[in-house]
């Protein structure tokens, strides 16, 4: 059987706090703030952007369940950085 290796995390050309423009997929030509970084999926969370659609159920800490938006992953390759300068 074959054993699963661990990826090892990638330099990345952005970072948690830069402004970036999309420029690929669906939210393309949009700009934001890097939340966080995944070195190993090399992937970045947008702040504001790549909305997806969570279903709560309800629970003690939220009875009420509910739907509500959290922001999706984005892959690297689909952000640029921007000059805070040009922003």
């Amino acid at each position: 059987m074959a054993t699963k290796t661990k990826a090892t995390p990638a330099k990345l050309h952005v970072k948690t706090g830069d402004t970036v423009l999309v420029i690929a997929g669906d939210e393309k030509g949009k700009t934001g703030v890097i939340k966080s970084v995944n070195r190993s999926t090399q992937r970045v969370i947008v702040e504001g952007l790549n909305l997806a659609t969570k279903h709560n159920k309800p629970s003690a800490k939220n009875p009420q369940g509910g739907i509500t938006k959290i922001e999706a992953p984005i892959h690297v390759s689909n952000v640029k950085r921007v000059d805070s300068a040009n922003a």
